[in-house]
């Protein structure tokens, strides 16, 4: 197995955080490929920024101001995924008048390359989410929802795979169970499955059979419960082997800079969530050697 050492780096305090007892100077990597991660999740039909009077977020958000922080990051480098880990529908009267027509044509403008689904882009039933894929140019992921008898069957794929630069990444996505959040004619015969046995499986054929260097998910799950009943990015991170990446929904969640937790094999996953309604941006770096060993670095940049 390939070794990898992760260093998160805080946003706010700008500190280090290193993993495996390897210092950022002891473990310099002499010729680095950077592949770049950005990131949102549970926008909620958030087109506009908030305005200048809002009690928490004034002035902020906005996808005008995303397109022009993501366009500026592609710039520096080309070697970027943008992806989203759900609720994209669902929180202002755009999505009331548009169905979700608006939200898939302002990602496809701003390339996302993936996204997986929440419980509120069944909000318009699982009709109305297949009359907006026409204009969706991304992929839209879920490994966990069983699509087979429904019209949505051959719309959503598991995983997709992409190569930056003779890096390849995969990514997979995971949704909350649908049953007591989403009425059931909405979602209709969309079968659930074991987030965390799913996980475990989509992730070895990613890692194994696949060859992938990097290994992300899309979680719609929520990032931890006090109960700790339900299964949680903070669960999933620690009950599988093959995941580097768990880029997290559903809680709204804000962290400044993602959290590292050991999996089943004590290595290093890192997990992240920028809160809610596209005010934030998530990045993460990863840079690999050429060997393909990588360490890490992340932030949330506020739009």
């Amino acid at each position: 197995m390939k070794r990898r050492d992760f260093v998160t780096n805080s946003f706010a305090g700008g500190t280090y955080i290193s993993m495996g007892g390897l210092s950022l100077n002891s473990c310099k990597l002499q010729k680095t490929t950077r592949i770049t991660i950005l990131h949102t999740n549970d926008v909620h039909s958030h087109i506009d920024p908030f305005p200048e009077g809002h009690n928490s977020f004034p002035n902020r958000g906005g996808v005008a101001r995303r397109a022009a922080l993501v366009h500026k990051i592609r710039e520096e480098n080309p070697n970027t995924l943008l992806l989203d880990a759900g609720d994209i529908f669902q929180g202002t009267p755009y999505f009331n008048f548009y169905g979700g027509e608006l939200e898939f044509k302002l990602m496809t403008m701003l390339r996302y390359d993936a996204a997986t689904i929440g419980n509120h882009d069944f909000d318009k039933g699982i009709e109305g989410l297949l009359a907006q894929m026409p204009y969706a140019n991304f992929k839209l992921l879920s490994a966990n929802y069983d699509f087979t008898n429904t019209v949505m069957n051959g719309f959503v794929k598991a995983y997709e795979t992409f190569l930056l630069d003779g890096i390849k990444i995969g990514v997979f996505g995971l949704g909350i169970k649908l049953h007591g959040l989403v009425p059931e004619n909405l979602f209709k015969e969309t079968v659930y499955q074991n987030p965390i046995e799913i996980a475990q499986d989509m992730s070895s054929v990613l890692k194994n059979e696949e060859n992938c260097d990097l290994v992300i998910c899309l979680s719609h799950l929520g990032y931890a419960y006090k109960d700790n009943q339900r299964p949680s990015d903070l669960q999933l991170a620690q009950k599988t082997d093959n995941i580097d990446l768990i880029i997290g929904g559903h809680t709204h969640t804000f962290l400044d800079k993602p959290v590292v937790r050991q999996n089943r094999l004590d290595k290093p996953v890192l997990v992240n969530q920028v809160g809610c309604y596209g005010i934030n941006l998530g990045r993460i770096d990863f840079h690999f050697d050429a060997k393909k060993n990588f360490q890490s670095d992340g932030l949330s940049i506020s739009v």
